[in-house]
């Protein structure tokens, strides 16, 4: 009988911390996780249907950038521009492509000397730009999202 209320003892002052439960809310849950969330990373880039076939995320992001640039030097070529010295440049563009696969051009960064050189340079950027084929936006989570980048364009003229 000893060992029977023995047991009894040590089963209820054990068994209290059994039924003590943590109250967890779902904010709490929802700010740990954004603490934990790499904003500045995607899980796949935005995409053509060309880049569709290949696989490995920096290849992708390679495809769709060298998709872009062979889009812009096919139209650029169909402008003839003429300076009056030679240009070297590099410039950046802003790009934005929204989770809808809207592409923008946010802004346009390129030197004094080239902007001189050639006023109409950000016009004809961005209508080399303006009919893209369908863009797939970026993925994070599952999740269509808003990625912005830059993309940087050798500028060569003699």
């Amino acid at each position: 009988m000893n060992r029977i209320l023995l047991f009894l003892s040590v089963l209820i002052l054990t068994s209290c911390d059994y039924f003590d439960k943590k109250k967890v809310y779902t904010e709490d849950l929802l700010e740990e996780e954004l603490q934990t969330f790499n904003w500045k990373d995607v899980d796949e880039y935005p995409s053509f249907d060309s880049c569709d076939s290949i696989s490995g995320k920096e290849n992708k992001k390679q495809c769709f950038e060298s998709t872009l640039r062979n889009i812009l030097n096919t139209n650029l070529a169909k402008h003839q521009i003429i300076v009056t010295e030679d240009i070297d440049d590099t410039i950046q563009l802003k790009i934005t492509i929204d989770h809808k696969g809207n592409f923008e051009i946010s802004n346009i960064i390129s030197s004094e000397y080239t902007r001189t050189q050639i006023p109409q340079l950000h016009e004809l950027l961005r209508q080399s730009l303006d009919s893209l084929p369908k863009i797939y936006p970026a993925i994070k989570r599952s999740q269509p999202v808003t990625t912005q980048f830059s993309l940087p364009v050798i500028i060569k003229i003699e």
